[in-house]
Order: structure tokens, then sequence, then C-alpha cells
């Protein structure tokens, strides 16, 4: 009995987080997911340097992270979509859809976006694999 409680133990240890990361809610400390233009990006793109800011897809989840911020730190106005941002500005887009959505965006080196938004991931499996998907997005 001794020695199955050796072996026990640390294996209910081990699997203690996995079963918290596969059955817990999931939160974020804030649903926006910020996207800054830098002073000079416009200056640096005159200058023919290849400035990528924003990646080419930003992936949100519905529910934790679902509010697209885009802050216009540069000196020129900015295109998102029908929106203008200008020079200190910030331009928040909350999305209550899962799905693919393209936005012309001048901020982008193609001039191209996309925002695809995804299902809050379902207890289980799903996410666990959300949990470390986002951990390892992080560390990255």
């Amino acid at each position: 009995m001794k020695k199955q409680l050796k072996i026990a133990l640390p294996v209910l240890a081990a699997a203690a987080p996995l079963l918290w990361a596969a059955l817990a809610p999931v939160t974020a400390a804030s649903r926006e997911q910020l996207f800054e233009i830098p002073k000079g990006t416009w200056a640096r793109r005159m200058a023919g340097e290849k400035a990528e800011i924003l990646p080419e897809r930003v992936t949100l989840t519905l529910g934790v992270q679902d509010v697209l911020l885009l802050r216009n730190s540069d000196t020129v106005p900015q295109i998102f979509g029908p929106v203008l941002i200008m020079p200190g500005q910030d331009f928040r887009l909350p999305f209550e859809q899962a799905g693919e959505h393209p936005f012309a965006c001048t901020a982008h080196a193609s001039g191209q976006m996309t925002v695809t938004v995804e299902e809050a991931p379902a207890q289980g499996w799903p996410r666990l694999r959300w949990r470390f998907q986002s951990l390892l997005k992080h560390i990255a």
C-alpha cells in the first residue's frame, strides 16, 4: 500500500494542472488584443525600408480576447477597413461572431489584414490545446 501511494502521489501531482487546464473556464485580463503602429512607420516606408509591423493574420477568441485594438502612434493617418485612424488615436473593433474577416489596412505591408475569430474552446482536450497554444504564443 505504501509503495502504491509513492507512485500515485507524483502521478496525481502531475495530472492536477492538466486537469485544471482542461476544465477551468478561460479568461483573460483584457479582451483587447493590441497592435500598435509605431511612430516613424510611414517615414521608414517612404525611405524604402521594409516595415512589417502588423501580422498578416490576427487570431482572436470569442469571449476571451475578441476586441481588436489598433493604436496609431505614427504621424500620419492609417486606414483600417472603412475607418480612418488619426495619429495618436485608438480604434477598437469588437467581434461577436466567429469567422474570417479581411480588411484593407494601410499599415500592413501587403495592404490587407485578416482577422480570424475562433469560438471559445470547449472543455476537455480543445481547452487544454488552446491553453497550450496560448502559452507557446506568449513565449515566442
